[in-house]
């Protein structure tokens, strides 16, 4: 296999400048990216991609590594598909002007080609480069002024949720979908249908293209209801006693075992014993922890952004410059992950490019991230706001004085107490007893006190009450609205439910769409320069 390097031309043709000044209001980056092709996908960058393939001289040769990772960009910007992407570089001049193919009348790429080259950026995290390199153009284009930024790196971290393109379903159609993969891959193993296999391991159910109807219940009586799992347990068990019989070792090896991981998973999870003790299993009351929601994507997960919305996928985390509003890195994990399990990654991905944040501003979920420890011990700056005590209609904390040089607390009433960092103060039941503030305080039995809760950060949050309550700290926690602006942008050019399964694709995709995000960034900058120089020479004719 070969590796042929990308070599556009840097001379403009005639047809090129008649697109190019067609480009002026709408599709601008289509524009910018043919102006700046050589400088994006420099030759050090284009040595990068190079080293993803093997030189052998064996096999067909490669698509040029850039140019294809110019298809990847194209893609995101368009919100094409595979096979739409195909045809808008044989068909749309823009693509064509920009992959330097104008008039090919055969496709520059296959949808193989660009299935191959996704799975070998990702596979060397090299889209992890691609949104480098956006951040570096801006730097060589000179799209900003190095004397007008700050010599200190000002970071914003925000998350928004990503629906997941899997399937999410209730547990008797989860257990069904488990079943049926088990089915498919034991008939391929043998070689046989997939009815001979279920009529051979005595479980009919799954042959039923809805396992709710196969049953035949009302569902609306709670004695006909209950008796679902059972029937449906009893006969996923006989196709793994089947399964156990007549494949001893496939039951244990790639791929079969996985299907029925993912099956004892799901029985695992969503179900529990029946308390009548009748020995049968019913559906789980509650919630279990880290339970899976979908079997196509097994990373998919319950999430929660505020009390009353709810989502079934991932969270994807950004993270900006705001002095520049260009995005620096990103990560996307399952929605059930708190914030601050993110903010490592981000940091890494942030200072592999040689950058040291000076000032981190952030919501409330990333206050526990160690990135927040390590700024504050180089004197860094954290902005955030305090999380706030809520008591209902008695004394809420902030009512209370926190002394944190003498670490002690004191209530309405003037009583005080020392405090443990991480602990929960409990003042004397008798002292609250007496007082005369208790019904404005506390409900607790008569021979409890008020208590209250003292973080383990509570220094931190004692600073970001006292910041929060002056006009220049709330002008600084208003400094962050940026970083929702531009989540809301890579939301929209992302779009609100994921591409692919699996969080490390659509981290893939989160990186190429704040690549495009950052693009445009400098393309505006660039642009507004270009008009302030224009208009500067205007006036001095």
């Amino acid at each position: 296999m070969a590796i042929k390097r990308w070599s556009p031309s840097q001379i403009v043709s005639r047809q090129e400048k008649f697109i190019l000044g067609r480009l002026k209001r709408n599709g601008k980056l289509y524009a910018f990216l043919r102006l700046h092709r050589d400088q994006l996908f420099d030759g050090a960058f284009q040595l990068e991609l190079e080293a993803m393939y093997r030189d052998t001289g064996a096999g067909r040769d490669a698509h040029p590594p850039a140019l294809m990772a110019m298809v990847v960009l194209l893609q995101s910007y368009a919100g094409a598909s595979d096979a739409t992407a195909v045809e808008l570089s044989l068909l749309d001049l823009r693509w064509q002007m920009v992959l330097d193919c104008l008039g090919a009348v055969e496709p520059v790429f296959s949808q193989g080609a660009l299935f191959d080259f996704r799975q070998r950026l990702i596979a060397a995290n090299l889209d992890r480069r691609l949104l480098e390199r956006s951040y570096e153009l801006a730097q060589e284009t000179k799209a900003f002024d190095p004397k007008k930024l700050p010599k200190s790196l000002r970071v914003a971290m925000d998350s928004s949720p990503l629906e997941g393109a899997g399937r999410v379903e209730d547990t008797v159609n989860l257990l069904a979908h488990a079943g049926r993969k088990i089915v498919a891959c034991a008939a391929q193993l043998q070689g046989w249908t997939e009815t001979r296999v279920c009529r051979e391991a005595g479980c009919p159910l799954l042959l039923a293209s809805s396992v709710k109807a196969a049953l035949d219940l009302d569902w609306s009586d709670p004695d006909e209801k209950a008796s679902a799992i059972p029937s449906l347990i009893e006969q996923l068990t006989s196709l793994e006693q089947w399964l156990t019989a007549r494949l001893p070792a496939a039951i244990t090896r790639p791929p079969l075992d996985e299907h029925v991981a993912t099956l004892r998973q799901i029985i695992g999870q969503d179900l529990e014993p029946d308390p009548s003790g009748s020995g049968r299993l019913r559906i789980r009351q509650g919630v279990a922890e880290d339970r899976r929601v979908s079997i196509e994507d097994k990373e998919m997960r319950h999430g929660r952004k505020t009390k009353s919305k709810r989502f079934n996928g991932y969270k994807r985390h950004l993270a900006i410059d705001l002095d520049t509003l260009l995005v620096l890195s990103v990560a996307v994990l399952p929605a059930n992950r708190p914030e601050e399990e993110a903010a490592p990654r981000l940091v890494a991905d942030i200072e592999a490019q040689g950058l040291t944040i000076d000032s981190l501003y952030i919501d409330r979920g990333y206050i526990n991230a160690p990135i927040v420890d390590e700024i504050l011990a180089r004197r860094g700056t954290i902005v955030c706001r305090p999380w706030l005590g809520h008591n209902g209609a008695h004394f809420n904390k902030r009512a209370f004085a926190i002394n944190m040089r003498d670490r002690t607390i004191t209530c309405p009433a003037g009583e005080q107490q020392p405090i443990i960092l991480g602990a929960k103060v409990e003042f004397p039941a008798d002292t609250c007893r007496a007082c005369p503030l208790r019904a404005k305080c506390t409900d607790a039995a008569p021979g409890r006190g008020r208590s209250v809760a003292i973080a383990e950060n509570e220094l931190l949050q004692h600073r970001l009450r006292k910041q929060a309550a002056t006009a220049a700290g709330r002008q600084q926690l208003r400094e962050r609205v940026p970083v929702e602006h531009r989540q809301a942008h890579t939301c929209r050019r992302q779009g609100r439910h994921a591409r692919y399964l699996g969080s490390r694709k659509n981290e893939f995709d989160l990186r190429r769409a704040s690549a495009i995000s950052n693009l445009e960034v400098i393309q505006r900058r660039l642009e507004a320069s270009a008009n302030q120089l224009t208009s500067t020479i205007s006036k001095a004719a």
